[in-house]
């Protein structure tokens, strides 16, 4: 879903789409080939909706994820510093839960597997290993999903998402 000044917002299931379409609330911009049959009309599956409100609500508190913990860290390991695909990505608690440590903003950060079983249940001083960044709990996360080449998105999007090389074309 886009916000009214084309920016993304978030994804929505193209169930809900359809309901948002049908309440007046957003313009359908893209659609799929598949088809929704009902008894009375046959519509094509929406891929992409523009919001027509205006007014778009801000979430005050960003909820705490896997993807969300992963997209604060902008997908890289906070111990070896390698950006990787989310499927090669763990979180780790920096002082781990048989310690005490909570699974919070403030002590959870991205981690890639070979990292995670070096570091184990010990602290990162324990196990010789220093955190790039210390974790924190973020005000707001990145407007634009970014694509990971393993996770294919529908052409339909094209446009809309930015691919894992678009966004490191941009930063560099």
């Amino acid at each position: 879903m886009l916000t009214p000044w084309m920016a993304p917002h978030r994804v929505i299931s193209w169930q809900r789409a359809i309901v948002l379409s049908f309440l007046g609330k957003v313009e359908v911009l893209e659609e799929y080939d598949d088809c929704i049959v009902a008894p009375s009309m046959m519509l094509r599956t929406p891929a992409v909706v523009r919001l027509k409100n205006g007014h778009v609500s801000v979430r005050s508190r960003i909820r705490f994820s896997r993807d969300n913990v992963f997209a604060r860290d902008g997908f890289r390991c906070q111990y070896c510093g390698e950006r990787k695909e989310p499927r090669a990505l763990n979180y780790d608690h920096v002082v781990p839960r048989v310690r005490g440590g909570k699974t919070s903003w403030e002590n959870i950060v991205t981690s890639c597997y070979p990292c995670n079983i070096r570091k184990g249940s010990r602290s990162p001083e324990e196990a010789g290993m220093k955190l790039r960044r210390k974790p924190f709990k973020p005000i707001s996360l990145p407007n634009a999903p970014i694509v990971h080449p393993g996770n294919a998105f529908p052409p339909a999007w094209k446009g809309y998402v930015v691919s894992e090389e678009e966004d490191r074309a941009r930063v560099a």
